[in-house]
């Protein structure tokens, strides 16, 4: 079975097969699963003290120069399996006693997620994590399957964003996707421990020579929705990929960046989380390994 795919806001419209696809992410239809495990490295809200039940997916609907996972997002790695195999493996992770089931760029698998949890919901929150790069009417179909959206803000000019991760149309279509994933999920709400039951969290990573495109993010985001949504700052940018064709970029963020930015963030009054200078280190980036699978 085969079908023609509009997903992403790439709209390619190219067919899929259950193994491949001729799309802009390569993707089939069957899930690719590159690595599952206890995540211990997200926000505190979400690893907690026993870890975030991480799924990552194989295949990606941006291009970003600077990717870590490039393993994964661009050269394939992964293992194909059925929905059954998804539902089986979510339920393992859940017995394992992690806080939430956590689907890192899961956008290309879309119609197989919303399978596996029509057949089994588990009874710990469901993370949407994304790059943001989406459309507003695919989001709402995840509405009663995710309770926590996890989605990146990288860009409001689309120079940049199409600079560094290939999307000019980035922010027309990440802006109404964060304001869709808001509805569903309202003000972060939390348990007695203090970790994230349902809310959104819209992430944000540094970059080096670009603390101007993180003021406008961050400002954006203080007047769309204030307190509405929890706010990640990220400093654990490391060049990777193709970051060496763009010397602007191919360094980490320096002291005086990071601290320009933070005082932004705390002028701003913006709730969340802060990335200590010190993450920006290798060591952090997962071992990918299909025997997790």
């Amino acid at each position: 079975m085969s079908y023609i795919c509009t997903l992403c806001p790439r709209n390619c419209g190219a067919e899929r097969n259950k193994q491949t696809g001729k799309g802009y992410c390569k993707a089939g239809t069957l899930p690719k699963i590159a690595h599952a495990h206890a995540h211990m490295w997200e926000e505190p809200c979400i690893s907690g003290t026993s870890g975030s039940g991480t799924i990552f997916f194989s295949g990606c609907v941006l291009s970003c120069v600077f990717c870590q996972n490039e393993k994964i997002s661009h050269n394939g790695y992964g293992k194909t399996v059925t929905v059954n195999d998804m539902c089986e493996l979510v339920k393992r992770l859940e017995q394992s006693g992690v806080h939430n089931i956590n689907l890192v760029s899961p956008t290309p698998y879309i119609e197989a997620i919303i399978q596996c949890f029509e057949r089994y919901k588990p009874c710990i929150p469901v993370v949407y994590n994304t790059g943001g790069y989406e459309k507003a009417d695919t989001i709402k179909r995840l509405e009663g399957i995710v309770d926590i959206y996890l989605p990146d803000l990288k860009y409001i000019r689309g120079e940049l964003s199409k600079k560094y991760s290939g999307a000019s149309d980035y922010f027309d279509f990440a802006a109404p996707a964060i304001d869709e994933m808001v509805r569903q999920t309202g003000v972060p709400v939390f348990d007695e421990k203090g970790l994230l039951l349902r809310g959104t969290v819209v992430r944000h990573l540094i970059l080096p020579s670009n603390t101007k495109n993180s003021a406008e993010v961050l400002g954006y985001l203080s007047d769309r929705y204030g307190k509405k949504i929890l706010v990640s700052l990220m400093a654990q940018y490391v060049p990777f990929g193709l970051s060496e064709k763009y010397p602007e970029i191919n360094r980490r963020i320096t002291r005086r960046e990071y601290q320009k930015v933070y005082d932004l963030l705390e002028q701003l009054d913006l709730e969340g989380y802060v990335q200590e200078l010190s993450s920006a280190k290798k060591e952090y980036i997962p071992n990918f390994d299909i025997s997790t699978v």
